[in-house]
C-alpha cells in the first residue's frame, strides 16, 4: 500500500473507527441500562435509565420514599441508627442522592457534608409536606430535588429524613461514567490497531532494509530482500531498487574479482615470455663477449637470434599497451573508405614474403568486385590479419604448412576467412578463445609463448567496426578464423 493510501485510510481510521465503536458502545450501554432489574422490578425495560430527568428522578425518588414510609411504620426508630442510614447512604448514591437526616434545628446525618451545607437552610421545616410526589421540592438554582419523612425519635425530638437528588436533564451519570470507560478502551483500541497495522506495513520493512543496507557496508552481497518485493508501493519499489542495485554491486564485484584474476595472469604470462628472450638475449650476447662467436657466421647467426628475441619483447609490449587501450575503451581509430580488393591485395604481398621465409605457403583468392569498398582503420584492421596469422604461425605443426585467405562476397559486407592446417583447437576450448588471457596450449612453452590477449584484441577491433568474428576448428586439421565486415554503400 502506497504512502498516500496508508495517511489516508490513517487518518480514516482514526476518525470513523472510534466514532463507530462510541456509537455501538452507546447503544450497547443503553440496553444494558434498560434492561437493569431494580428491586421489584426484574427483567423490566426503562428506557429513562439512561438519563436523569426530572420525571425519572421523580419516579426513583417516591419508590425510595415508599420503602421508608414502610420502614417508618414497622419501627420508626431505625432512623436514628447511623449505621442504618450509612447503609441506606450507600445504596441509593448510585443514583446520585444522599440521605439528609435533621433533628431539632441541626443535622443529624448526611451522606454529603459539603452539598448538606448549602442547601441546609432552605429545606422545608417538620411537618409542612405530606409526603406525596406533589409535594416534591426542586431547587432550579441547585438542580437538586427532595423529598421529606418527618418522624420522632425516642426522645420525643421532631425529626425529618430527607432524599436529596441531583437532576441532569440530559444524560444520566451512570452513562456518563460507562461511556467514559468505553472511549476510554476505544482510544485504546484505535491506537494499538494502528500502531500494529503502521509497525508492520514500514518499519518491519525499514528495519529490514537497514540489516540489508548493513550487510552491503559489511561486503556481504547475497543478503536478499523478497519480502515485499512483489508490492507496488513505495516499500516495494525500495525493496526492488536494494535488490537491483545488490546484483549490480555483486556483478561489478565478481568483475572487478576476474579482472584482477586477468591482470595476474596477465604480469604471469608478461613475465614469463619476457624472461624467455631477454635470457637468450643475455645467453647470446655472453657467448660474444666471451668470443664463442669467432667465426662470422657465428657472429652473425646470434645477432640474427638477439634481434628475432628482441622483436618477441616488443610484440609483448605492443600487446600490452594495446591490452591497456583496450581495458579503457581508448583504442585509437583513424576510419577510411577502403578499396577492399586493393588493401587486402597489399596487405597480402605484404605477409607473403615472411611466410615464404618460414617455408609456409600462402593462398589468396578475391571473390568480391573490383570496386567494393568498406569503412575501416587500416592500421587496426592489418592488426587483426596480423594476429590472426601469426596464431597459425605459432601452432603449426606440419612441414607443409599453408595459409589460405579468402574475401568472400555477401549482399551487405564481406567476409574474411583465414584458414591454414596447423594442430587445430580442441572443441572445449573452441568458444573460449576470444577470452581475455584465455590460452588453449597451457604448456607455455617457449615457441609458442603469448599473453594469452591476442584474439581477444582481435574481437574487439572487428566489434568496434560494427562486425563479428568466429572461428571453426578441426583437431589435428587446421583451424579457420571468420570476420565479416559491412560495406560502404552511397546513400542517394
Amino acid at each position: 500500500m502506497k504512502f498516500r493510501t496508508r495517511l489516508i485510510v490513517t487518518f480514516s481510521t482514526i476518525v470513523l473507527l472510534p466514532l463507530a465503536l462510541t456509537i455501538i458502545a452507546f447503544l450497547c450501554i443503553g440496553v444494558m441500562l434498560m434492561n437493569h432489574a431494580e428491586p421489584g422490578g426484574m427483567g423490566s425495560i426503562d428506557y429513562k435509565e439512561i438519563s436523569d430527568s426530572a420525571e425519572v428522578v421523580g419516579e426513583q425518588t417516591q419508590m425510595l420514599y415508599e420503602k421508608l414510609v414502610e420502614t417508618k411504620q414497622k419501627d420508626a426508630y431505625v432512623f436514628e441508627d447511623k449505621e442504618y442510614l450509612r447503609n441506606l447512604n450507600d445504596s441509593i448514591n448510585r443514583k446520585n442522592s444522599y440521605i439528609l437526616v435533621r433533628k431539632n434545628d441541626s443535622i443529624y446525618y448526611t451522606g454529603n457534608e459539603k452539598a448538606a451545607k448549602v442547601i441546609f437552610n432552605r429545606l422545608p421545616g417538620y411537618g409542612e409536606n405530606d409526603g406525596s410526589v406533589e409535594s416534591v421540592n426542586y431547587y432550579h438554582d441547585l438542580n437538586k430535588y427532595t423529598k421529606q419523612l418527618d418522624f420522632e425519635f425516642r426522645d420525643g425530638s421532631p425529626g425529618s429524613l430527607f432524599i436529596i437528588t441531583r437532576v441532569n436533564n440530559l444524560i444520566s451519570g451512570t452513562l456518563l461514567k460507562d461511556m467514559f470507560f468505553a472511549m476510554f478502551a476505544i482510544l485504546v483500541f484505535t491506537s494499538f490497531l494502528l500502531t500494529r497495522w503502521i509497525h508492520r506495513g514500514v518499519f518491519n520493512p525499514i528495519k529490514e532494509l537497514n540489516t540489508a543496507m548493513t550487510k552491503i557496508k559489511d561486503g556481504d552481497f547475497d543478503y536478499r530482500l523478497t519480502t515485499n518485493s512483489n508490492s507496488n508501493d513505495e516499500i516495494g519499489q525500495l525493496y526492488r531498487n536494494y535488490e537491483d542495485m545488490r546484483l549490480r554491486l555483486k556483478e561489478n564485484l565478481e568483475e572487478q574479482e576476474q579482472q584482477d584474476k586477468q591482470n595476474r595472469v596477465l604480469i604471469s604470462n608478461i613475465s614469463h615470455d619476457l624472461k624467455t628472450p631477454i635470457t637468450a638475449i643475455k645467453g647470446y650476447m655472453e657467448g660474444i663477449m666471451d668470443g664463442v662467436a669467432d667465426t662470422p657466421e657465428k657472429m652473425d647467426k646470434y645477432i640474427k637470434t638477439v634481434y628475432n628475441k628482441a622483436n618477441d619483447m616488443d610484440r609483448l609490449i605492443n600487446e600490452l599497451t594495446i591490452y591497456s587501450s583496450i581495458d579503457n575503451n581508448r583504442i585509437p581509430y583513424n576510419f577510411h573508405r577502403i578499396n577492399v580488393a586493393d588493401y587486402f591485395g597489399d596487405c597480402v604481398e605484404e605477409v607473403g614474403m615472411d611466410l615464404e621465409s618460414k617455408n609456409i605457403k600462402l593462398n589468396y583468392s578475391n571473390m568480391v568486385s573490383e570496386d567494393t569498398q568498406i569503412i575501416a582503420d587500416p592500421e587496426q584492421l592489418k592488426r587483426v590479419i596480423n594476429n590472426i596469422i601469426g596464431n597459425s604461425v605459432k601452432y603449426r605443426d606440419k612441414d607443409d604448412s599453408y595459409i589460405d585467405i579468402r574475401i568472400l562476397d555477401e549482399p551487405d559486407a564481406i567476409r574474411v576467412e583465414i584458414e591454414d592446417n596447423g594442430k587445430g583447437i580442441k572443441a572445449k576450448d573452441l568458444s573460449r578463445i576470444f577470452e581475455r588471457f584465455y590460452r588453449a596450449d597451457t604448456s607455455r612453452n617457449s615457441a609458442q609463448g603469448g599473453s594469452g590477449i591476442g584474439l581477444s584484441i582481435v574481437k574487439k577491433i572487428i566489434e568496434d567496426h560494427g562486425g563479428y568474428i568466429w572461428a571453426t576448428s578441426k583437431e589435428g586439421e587446421g583451424t579457420c578464423m571468420h570476420f565479416v565486415i559491412r560495406k560502404y554503400k552511397e546513400v542517394v
